[in-house]
């Protein structure tokens, strides 16, 4: 298997979100999860309320039954859309938070960057 079948057969699995789709799931009580790592976070900002967790960590903090879960990550009902840089890591991320049981966790199409082109809010 290629990057790119794997990729496509993680999304297979997910409904996707548009920008403004995941600001309605936030909007409604969903979890809006950035997986970036530092630098870009830095480098271009933060979405209002979104919880970081780079990646190395996101199941052991979004798993409710986890010792090291976050307090967001309150059980396997919640609604969680996992935001990377530009929609490609974060594909693979939603797919491993569905095999912990958080059948509601997707991601975000086109990632930080998209959300930004949408003219959402961003701070820092």
């Amino acid at each position: 298997m290629t990057v790119d079948e794997l990729l496509a057969e993680a999304r297979s699995a997910l409904t996707r979100l548009t920008p403004q789709e995941a600001a309605a799931v936030r909007d409604d009580g969903g979890l809006l999860v950035d997986i970036r790592y530092a630098a870009l976070r830095d480098r271009d900002g933060l979405i209002p309320g979104a919880l970081v967790v780079e990646r190395n960590e996101l199941e052991w903090r979004l798993d409710p039954a986890s010792p090291h879960r976050a307090p967001e990550a309150s059980g396997h009902d919640l609604r969680v859309v996992v935001i990377c840089d530009e929609g490609y890591a974060s594909s693979l991320a939603a797919l491993s938070l569905h095999r912990l049981g958080l059948h509601h966790a997707t991601d975000l199409i086109g990632g930080f960057q998209a959300w930004r082109s949408a003219g959402l809010p961003v701070e820092g």
